[in-house]
């Protein structure tokens, strides 16, 4: 029996130093915008805080120490990226941004030698960016429908398509390219491969950087015109996209889930300093009911999403094996998206006209809140995985009536304890008999 929520001292120290990193040095740069992001800004910014991260022995944490990382578990990985989730700035930081992160996984699992050499170091590093392009614009992420082909010629494939939302393809060197390779195949599941394409090959071409809201963003629409790339630009077995994303998508639902408890928790902190500080007429918005009422209802969607969150992480450790605790991740991936808007949404109402502003956070979670909804698969499609998985536990009855239908119950008890039950009855029966004679 072991049911601890208590952090190991050691790693609480870590977490701490985390807590005051965020707070005192990635927070503040984070404010600067887009000046980060350029070559000089990465240099005179994001490195000097990445070396930090280093030198604490906390980059790339997910990763097991023979990629450079500190094989932490899920565990711990939670409790990091609820302080990480803060910031949207803080994943590249720490050598954890998405979707960089998924990516080297699949390199690191599915690549060959030259593939790892070549692109998995400096994708660890934070050299170069990546991008995941494998949604399209005609069937979403749906890959029974992707229309995007790689024929081999001699050598070579040639790749025909076009992907939407491949995130950070402005930024990127390599995009990981899902295409249809087995039209015929009669797995539908076995049609598809991955492909590594270095991002200034001929013929690829952003049409456009959409934005996630309003503004131009880093969500690319890409097209691939007669792109030629080596046979071995192949990532993993001909027909293997769909189980090698499998593992991407797997890690990279619970740890969007991790993150997102530090930004529920950052929401909620904002919603009760604005609470305390307001003051009306009648005194500060803390002291009236309804607003109480939103903070403890935020305080306890928070705890609970929490708490399965950090279940979620125990069995993956335990279990070693994201197939395994397939229902609990989809679980967190469809809870996820409703505790963030609610409780954004609720810091958004109390701060008033200031919260519907471009001068407070609380427009960009909502809007967050929407994406976690969308983003490695809609959350229908993982309410039907945890129904599934629920259902594999229980087995039909052919009779009329159900196995506990109550009458057929009662029936079964009756007689389970007949000799039991006659002998209360004649119990009974002395009983008032005696009772009678001692009244006569």
């Amino acid at each position: 029996m072991a049911w601890d929520f208590e952090t190991d001292p050691e790693f609480q120290k870590k977490l701490d130093w985390i807590e005051d990193f965020m707070r005192d040095e990635v927070e503040p740069v984070s404010h600067l915008g887009m000046a980060v992001y350029g070559p000089e800004g990465r240099e005179r910014f994001i490195k000097p805080l990445q070396a930090e991260v280093k030198e604490q022995g906390l980059w790339a944490c997910h990763l097991g120490p023979e990629l450079g990382g500190q094989g932490y578990g899920q565990v711990k990985l939670a409790l990091m990226n609820e302080k990480l989730g803060r910031n949207s700035l803080a994943p590249s930081i720490f050598g954890c941004q998405a979707p960089d992160t998924g990516n080297a996984e699949i390199i690191a699992h599915y690549g060959t030698p030259e593939q790892k050499e070549k692109w998995l170091k400096p994708l660890l590093d934070g050299e170069i960016r990546s991008a995941f392009s494998m949604s399209e614009p005609t069937g979403g992420s749906d890959p029974l429908t992707f229309r995007t082909t790689a024929v081999l010629e001699g050598d070579e494939w040639v790749i025909d398509g076009e992907k939407w939302f491949s995130t950070n393809a402005r930024w990127s060197t390599i995009l990981i390219v899902y295409a249809v390779t087995d039209p015929d195949a009669a797995d539908p599941y076995r049609r598809m491969s991955m492909f590594i394409v270095p991002t200034k090959t001929p013929g690829v071409e952003i049409l456009r950087n959409v934005g996630v809201g309003r503004d131009e963003g880093s969500e690319g629409y890409v097209k691939y015109n007669n792109v030629r790339v080596p046979y071995d630009a192949l990532l993993g077995e001909r027909g293997s996209a769909f189980a090698v994303s499998q593992t991407r998508l797997g890690g990279g639902r619970v740890h969007h889930a991790m993150r997102t408890v530090g930004a529920c928790k950052h929401a909620l902190d904002l919603m009760c300093q604005r609470a305390v500080s307001r003051t009306t007429r009648d005194g500060k918005l803390s002291d009236y009911q309804m607003v109480q009422e939103q903070i403890a209802d935020s305080w306890i969607q928070l705890e609970q999403f929490r708490l399965l969150v950090m279940r979620t992480a125990w069995l993956i450790d335990k279990h070693k094996d994201y197939k395994k605790v397939r229902k609990d991740i989809a679980a967190i991936k469809v809870a996820m998206p409703k505790v963030y808007h609610d409780i954004a949404a609720k810091a958004l109402h109390i701060h008033g006209a200031l919260g519907v502003s471009n001068e407070m956070p609380f427009m960009g979670m909502v809007t967050s809140s929407f994406v976690m909804g969308i983003a490695d698969g809609p959350t229908e499609v993982h309410k039907v995985t945890v129904a599934k998985q629920i259902l594999r536990d229980y087995h039909p009855t052919n009779d009329l009536f159900p196995a506990y239908h109550m009458p057929r119950q009662r029936e079964a008890a009756r007689e389970r304890f007949a000799e039991d039950l006659k002998a209360v009855e004649a119990a009974w029966k002395a009983r008032r008999k005696a009772d009678a004679e001692a009244e006569a």
